[in-house]
């Protein structure tokens, strides 16, 4: 059963909304009583998802936002006096390369998404989630961010930064009305983060998954949250792994050839 949304925090901001995790995450979010903000850089998907949750009942606004952009984000943040929830999933990962021979601009551009871009939210909107008097700030994190693996360096490292940023936040403002959750995914299937770590390589794209019985979907992880998100006021989830059954850890997969 799930606590009633108070009407402050009934606003949930969500970056990286225009597909996948994000996507069905402002689904999942508006289903359950919130005023969905969809941010993302694609201003046609975020609309159509917007027109989408709203012709099926729900309350949805898009926002073309890049996270990576400061000033951009500070302007966006103008527009709230309270909100309720900050789902920080913007992110992704860029190639599968060694150490010694990864492309330095894809660990920057990772870290400046991963984690730069959940830290610009996060600050902009941290003053507006508190004035709510129940805010929750989510991390959507990664395995990969508790764990590494053989070509994983950079993306690990990105989301390790998440991690340690989240669990940092968690520390700071305690006492504070604002509740700080991290939902870290392991093997989730879903159109385009694999798709864009292979650079658009459809067949290196869909060896990831090759013979993996069952996947996390978008709509798994999008579940976790809200349930998470709709937890009584005082029950935090400081930590969430979520794997399928076939994963038992980032290097144990199992695979049905």
């Amino acid at each position: 059963m799930t606590t009633p949304i108070a009407p402050a925090s009934r606003i949930a901001v969500i970056t990286g909304a225009s597909s996948g995790i994000g996507a069905a995450t402002a689904r999942h979010l508006a289903a359950a009583g919130y005023r969905v903000v969809l941010t993302a850089r694609r201003k046609d998907r975020i609309e159509a998802l917007a027109e989408e949750i709203t012709t099926a009942g729900g309350k949805a606004t898009a926002y073309p936002l890049d996270v990576t952009d400061r000033a951009a984000v500070d302007e966006f943040a103008t527009a709230f006096k309270t909100i309720g929830v900050l789902v920080n999933n913007a992110g992704g990962a860029l190639g599968l390369d060694s150490v010694e021979s990864g492309d330095p601009e894809d660990w920057r551009r990772m870290y400046e998404t991963n984690v730069l871009g959940t830290l610009h939210l996060t600050q902009a909107l941290l003053p507006k989630l508190e004035a709510s008097g129940d805010g929750t700030v989510v991390v959507v994190s990664s395995t990969a961010g508790h764990g590494t693996y053989e070509g994983g360096a950079g993306y690990a490292a990105a989301k390790h930064g998440a991690h340690v940023l989240t669990e940092t936040l968690r520390l700071e403002i305690v006492g504070r009305p604002v509740r700080v959750i991290e939902i870290a995914p392991g093997l989730v299937k879903t159109d385009e983060f694999a798709l864009t770590r292979f650079a658009g390589d459809e067949a290196r794209a869909a060896k990831v998954y090759d013979g993996v019985p069952a996947p996390l979907t978008a709509d798994d992880v999008a579940d976790t949250i809200t349930w998470a998100v709709t937890r009584p006021s005082h029950v935090n989830v400081d930590l969430l792994i979520l794997r399928p059954r076939a994963q038992a850890s980032n290097t144990k997969l199992h695979r049905e050839m």
